[in-house]
């Protein structure tokens, strides 16, 4: 699971106070690249090694594990600490000592109240890096609640549909993947500039950067009319503006998705292509202004045309006549099975103590002089406490004591 080369944060150490999915993937990107990431949970464990079933689906796995727990943290040692008793919070302090990075993602005022706010481990690491994010204030949220009021739950469907929440809490996946690239930033500040810093990201935040686009479109055109702006950001597929940036049905049932925005530029070769060459002079569809005037009825004509053939068989026909974009709209289920999925490695296969070989989303950047790497599966509450107290210098007179208190597992 490891290569020979060292990764990008190798010689970094990272304190992982996060639950559920926002925060630990965060600190798993920064695992993947190599940082010592040390989780730190409650005696009772993380909320999210309980989640058994999500999405209605059974998520369950052999042993006790479940496969959220098992995707959010990857690449970590865990440490199961009671932190309301002062022997628990002086090992979180000596962890920070020579620490580089400290994530949370608890509720405002929690770690204060604990004595691991940003003010109080600043005191004891004047470089620290402390990454934490705080919606509204002190009002708690999760992935739903910012998909709704991000906008993201409307942007699921054409106008007047049902809002609808997209799977997998891709706003949890967004929020992770924008604070490991703060924290990085951090870093990057702290080497030029010598100084450690907060970094704050909330769930809202990353929502609407993951629609920046519609999101900045639409403050830029909310002047125009209101019929519009509804055309131009959230389409129904039957009056979509460009036929052939749009998506239709195959024989098979499977489903082709075109993305050929310069119209005019594709326009000429892809009638042709599809069997209809004397679509390309039509004077109704022969520029970019009169397939916009007569969208519905080339979209109708489109649907007619595209049912005519499999999925594979218009992939073959594209590939041949030109150089179109275009998609198959796969499941996620389909994914480790996609060639280029397979080619480029984005679906990791690594040894697993339960499961013999677990298959995991693998990072999405290449590097290559420093390349990432997955070099364990996610840890069993407090697998790494004993291994973590004896680097700090505890001795095992000192762990058996710590255990009789109920400090540790």
């Amino acid at each position: 699971m490891s290569d020979s080369k060292p990764g990008p944060l190798q010689g970094i150490k990272v304190i992982d106070w996060t639950i559920w999915q926002f925060g630990p993937i965060a600190a798993t990107m920064l695992g993947d690249l190599g940082a010592d990431v040390i989780k730190i949970e409650a005696l009772n464990g993380d909320p999210g090694r309980a989640v058994f079933a999500a999405g209605g689906v059974d998520r369950s796995l052999p042993e006790g594990r479940n496969s959220y727990f098992e995707s959010n943290h990857r690449n970590k040692r865990c440490v199961a600490l009671d932190l309301k008793q002062p022997d628990g919070l002086e090992v979180v302090h000596k962890l920070v000592a020579d620490a580089d990075i400290f994530i949370q993602n608890f509720r405002k005022g929690v770690a204060e109240r604990l004595g691991l706010g940003y003010e109080t481990l600043r005191k004891l690491n004047p470089k620290l890096i402390y990454g934490s994010k705080g919606p509204d204030a002190d009002k708690p949220a999760l992935d739903t609640a910012a998909q709704a009021r991000s906008g993201l739950m409307k942007a699921t469907g054409p106008d007047g549909a049902d809002p609808y929440p997209i799977h997998g809490a891709v706003g949890d996946q967004m929020g992770g993947i924008i604070l490991s690239w703060g924290i990085l930033a951090a870093l990057a500040a702290r080497y030029n500039h010598g100084m450690g810093q907060r970094v704050d990201v909330s769930h809202l935040s990353a929502s609407m950067w993951l629609q920046g686009l519609s999101i900045s479109m639409s403050s830029l055109t909310k002047h125009k009319p209101k019929s519009e702006v509804n055309m131009s950001v959230n389409q129904a597929r039957q009056r979509s503006f460009n036929p052939i940036s749009n998506y239709y049905k195959c024989k098979d049932g499977r489903w082709i998705m075109l993305a050929n925005f310069e119209s005019d530029r594709y326009w000429p070769r892809f009638a042709p292509a599809i069997g209809k060459p004397e679509w390309a002079d039509d004077p109704r569809f022969r520029d970019t202004h009169a397939r916009t005037e007569n969208r519905v009825m080339l979209i109708k004509m489109l649907d007619k045309v595209f049912t005519g053939r499999t999925y594979a068989e218009w992939d073959e026909i594209l590939k041949k006549d030109g150089d179109f974009i275009y998609a198959p709209v796969q499941h996620i289920s389909e994914l480790e099975n996609d060639p280029q999925v397979i080619a480029n490695g984005y679906i990791a296969e690594v040894p697993h103590p339960v499961l013999g070989t677990a298959k995991l989303t693998d990072h999405p950047v290449r590097y290559s002089e420093t390349p990432h790497s997955i070099r364990s599966v996610a840890p069993e509450l407090g697998q790494h406490t004993e291994e973590v107290l004896l680097e700090l210098g505890y001795t095992w007179d000192n762990i058996g004591r710590l255990q009789e208190a109920g400090v540790i597992l």
